[in-house]
């Protein structure tokens, strides 16, 4: 089971709360100046899906993983992004999850306040060492 994943140089786990910036193309038909006259006109935007990776799965180019997150009125909305897909832009992670599964199923389950209990990831000892004393700087004279 993975539980990681590398995306655009960007390292993913289960439980982190991740923007994927998506591709999405609009087809319109729009009318000309005749009534038989019709062409298509395309139109490309990205759109942010925010929200927790619930699971990793697969392996090499078949790898996937999904997202979900709440919509309006508590309902759970879910979408599944192949690791290779051309329509991925950009992804980034706001906040890094600390959890002891593979699979985050059981989140379906809870409300969305339960769901924003799961613990973000402590920093490693050296990391807070560094972060608790200042750097003392060379006096200027």
């Amino acid at each position: 089971m993975a539980i990681a994943v590398t995306l655009h140089n960007q390292k993913i786990h289960v439980g982190d709360t991740v923007g994927v910036h998506y591709k999405i193309i609009e087809k319109d038909i729009v009318s000309g100046k005749t009534k038989k006259e019709k062409h298509e006109e395309q139109k490309e935007r990205t759109q942010v899906f925010e929200g927790m990776v619930i699971g990793i799965r697969g392996a090499g180019d078949g790898k996937s993983f999904v997202v979900r997150r709440m919509g309006i009125d508590n309902v759970g909305i879910e979408r599944i992004f192949p690791v290779v897909s051309p329509w991925i832009k950009k992804v980034t992670v706001t906040r890094r999850g600390d959890v002891r599964r593979a699979k985050l199923y059981y989140l379906r389950a809870k409300t969305k306040k339960e769901v924003a209990r799961i613990g973000t990831l402590v920093d490693t000892p050296a990391q807070i060492e560094t972060k608790a004393t200042p750097e003392s700087k060379p006096a200027q004279g």
